[in-house]
């Protein structure tokens, strides 16, 4: 798992080391090490390269563009002074591996819980999260995700504005640190996965518009400038960063942020080599590998669940529709994106259980009657990764709160009874398992002009809020609302988790073994708030679903099979939930 075939980055050499940049703006490049200068020779391309001798690992450089402007590597390893600082030689070939027979886990076996590294743990390092692990063993999870690492500006930040995407985040501690987490995961059993960002460059400390502007094209994301990915280097720079991950950090799989934000012309290539480019890795390694979009266009022609190996499709998608109809059905707010599921987000509910998706061409009123989405009817439930709550969800909010702000703990509980146990795979947001009320409001560490900029940004965003709260508002450049969301494990709801703890193993023995070749079946919503689903799995067994989401007590049908969750009754409680499974 080496660095072989790769045109980025440093490459270590027995007696020294090759380093390059992609700079075909610069009329000259230097390399520029414990302030000697050693110039780089040019080919016609627009590379720049010198070997270097006695170089080697650790040892710390820039390039320094036309004689004027000193850059950090773009496919920095490690930046120990953070984005301006020098960049670092990582031999990524030292690190000894303990779980040196993992091969990763099939995809049906996926319960994600996403985290962010700085405030999982008091620490807010790689190591404070390895002191965590076997709790999220023990609750019954199979994977962690983490949000993006790659090194961004300052102390502190979501990982979204990373700028220099080889590299993780020195706050979080160094490469081998994060190999650490990874193998120490492995060891007890559990994936990782990276949430990692193609879309766009963070506002600060990236130089590639002043040396290779190629890399972006006429036109604009949310967050940025474009990128653009018909650039044959520029494509490469990010394949070879996705297959950085997976093979120096072993790395179970990826999840690629807002893929709907890249600017591409003519169709999505770049996801398709990406995912074919994986799959080389795969085959190669025989490792189960796993890559996930988040992607708002619902696009289910990239998805594909089934095929052991990735070809140019995607395993899976996060649905959002299913976390917004969940949202509205439980707190009744109808504002933004949410208006588009004010209506009926029961029946929005029952779409999703029995489809997938709750958008599939329809048009959308919050997109300003667009259409939205592509038909479902060739996907697996396996293709949709479903959750009531996540980093963006809580987030994005004024005050970064979490479900349990506002809704009811019995409703919150049926809810997640339904999605942990139905056949799409489940992700929980750190805390979530054993129920957290801390905050997960939006937080960075930019400084002058950007940092008020920001400020005046989310005031617009959140006008009403600030006029209801006030101060209350957290400030996203304050270091105390960073410290405000890190997790408070001294306040751990035993009952919470108990409650997943049960329903993860319910779906370990009863629901994951099935998967392979789960289908969807029906899903209905009545008037009176009982949900019914049914879905074929493996072994000609059906799983069945009835869910009282109402404030009154329903009569059943008596169940068709074994009760694996929930009362073996003809009643059902308020907002309880049976599960049956039975011959298909």
């Amino acid at each position: 798992m080496g660095r072989t075939g790769r045109s980025f980055g440093p490459a270590l050499l027995p007696s020294g080391t090759t380093f390059r940049l992609w700079a075909p703006a610069a009329k000259s490049v230097e390399t520029i090490i414990d302030g000697h200068s050693f110039e780089m020779t040019r080919a016609s391309n627009g590379w720049f390269a010198t070997t270097i001798a006695g170089s080697g690992a650790g040892t710390r450089y820039r390039f320094r563009i036309d004689g004027e402007l000193d850059v950090p590597d773009p496919a920095s390893q490690y930046q120990p002074e953070d984005v301006a600082g020098p960049s670092e030689v990582i031999d990524h070939s030292a690190f000894s591996w303990r779980a040196e027979q993992w091969r990763g886990r099939p995809w049906q076996d996926a319960v994600f819980l996403e985290c962010h590294v700085g405030t999982f743990s008091p620490e807010g390092t790689f190591g404070g999260l390895i002191d965590r692990l076997d709790h999220i063993v023990e609750t019954g999870i199979t994977a962690i995700e983490l949000m993006p690492v790659a090194d961004f500006p300052g102390r502190r930040n979501w990982g979204y504005d990373g700028v220099l995407w080889y590299a993780p985040d020195h706050s979080y501690g160094a490469p081998d640190d994060l190999k650490r987490l990874v193998d120490e995961a492995h060891l007890r059993g559990l994936m990782v996965f990276l949430d990692v960002v193609y879309n766009h460059f963070g506002p600060e400390g990236n130089y590639l518009a002043r040396y290779a502007p190629q890399f972006f094209r006429d036109a604009a994301t949310p967050w940025g400038a474009a990128i653009d990915y018909s650039v044959p280097e520029v494509k490469a720079f990010a394949i070879e960063n996705a297959i950085a991950w997976l093979s120096d950090y072993r790395f179970d799989g990826l999840r690629l942020d807002a893929v709907h934000a890249i600017v591409e012309p003519g169709g999505l290539s770049f996801l398709e080599d990406l995912s074919k480019r994986v799959g080389d890795l795969a085959e190669e390694t025989g490792r189960h590998l796993h890559l996930v979009l988040e992607n708002d266009d619902n696009r289910s022609s990239l998805l594909d669940p089934l095929t052991v190996v990735p070809s140019g499709r995607y395993r899976a998608q996060w649905n959002d529709d299913y976390h917004h109809a969940w949202h509205v059905l439980l707190t009744g707010e109808t504002q933004g994106y949410y208006a588009d599921y004010a209506t009926r987000p029961e029946q929005a509910i029952a779409r999703m259980l029995r489809q997938g998706f709750a958008y599939q061409g329809e048009p959308s009123g919050h997109r300003g009657g667009k259409t939205r989405g592509e038909s479902t009817r060739d996907l697996p439930p396996t293709a949709f990764v479903n959750f009531i709550q996540n980093h963006d969800q809580i987030g994005n909010r004024a005050l970064g709160d979490r479900l349990e702000w506002s809704a009811a703990a019995a409703e919150v509980e049926a809810a997640l009874a339904v999605t942990l146990l139905a056949p799409m795979p489940p992700l929980l947001f750190m805390g979530e398992e054993w129920g957290a009320r801390t905050p997960f409001p939006f937080f960075c560490d930019f400084q002058g002009e950007l940092a008020d900029a920001i400020r005046r940004g989310r005031r617009k965003e959140f006008a009403d809020a600030y006029a209801t709260f006030g101060d209350d508002v957290p400030d996203p450049l304050s270091p105390a609302t960073f410290e405000a969301a890190k997790l408070d494990w001294s306040s751990i709801d035993p009952k919470r988790r108990q409650l997943v703890t049960r329903l993860l193993a319910v779906r370990k023995a009863e629901i994951a073994p099935r998967l392979s070749t789960a289908s969807f079946g029906q899903a209905e919503f009545r008037p009176d708030g009982l949900l019914t689903a049914r879905w074929a799995l493996a072994d000609r067994t059906a799983l069945l679903l009835a869910a009282n989401l109402s404030d009154s007590a329903l009569r059943l049908a008596a169940p068709r099979g074994r009760t694996i969750w929930g009362e073996n009754s003809d009643q059902a409680k308020p907002w309880s939930v049976r599960w049956t499974v039975g011959d298909d």
